[in-house]
């Protein structure tokens, strides 16, 4: 398996890889050492379908200091990824919506999500891909209302959301 390659790899090459290549395959997906390892480990899946559901059961199964750990692999919402890697090429696309919103948008989910960090104490996450930035800054306001233990079970939907979409992106 080349780890610079571009497109999607069969779930059948990622089963036979070795687990360090294989783990390389899943950290744009989610940067949480404990999913990784727990997806590696659980090989063989054959199909996306397996990977996926593995996956969910796992992202059900974190602890909120695993959680966390995966937030850090997010950019905030409207602002650019700081690399060219496959994860953060996959934010720039997700959140292409707030990319394309007007200076106003843009410095009103800047104070949004800073607001959202001094409640929650992480970065704001949300399933971004095809949401305008006006759909996107609407979310973050009203989950400022949440409750902490509310708010992170939210937070562990969406990343769910995310993850899903990633592994399809990465997997076929």
């Amino acid at each position: 398996m080349d780890p610079a390659h571009i497109g999607p790899i069969a779930v059948a090459e990622f089963d036979a890889a070795p687990a360090a290549d294989a783990a390389a395959e899943l950290m744009p997906c989610c940067a949480s050492r404990r999913w990784i390892s727990g997806l590696v480990s659980g090989r063989p899946y054959a199909r996306l379908d397996r990977l996926t559901a593995a996956s969910d059961a796992l992202l059900a199964r974190l602890d909120w200091a695993e959680l966390e750990s995966a937030l850090a692999g997010h950019p905030r919402i409207g602002e650019r990824a700081s690399s060219n890697g496959r994860s953060d090429g996959w934010s720039r696309q997700e959140q292409a919506g707030a990319a394309a919103a007007a200076d106003q948008v843009r410095q009103e989910l800047a104070a949004a999500n800073a607001a959202y960090e001094r409640r929650f104490g992480h970065v704001f996450l949300i399933c971004a891909t095809g949401l305008s930035a006006e759909a996107m800054l609407s979310a973050l306001r009203s989950r400022l209302a949440n409750d902490p233990i509310a708010e992170r079970e939210v937070v562990r939907s969406e990343l769910a959301k995310i993850v899903r979409l990633r592994l399809a992106k990465a997997f076929r």
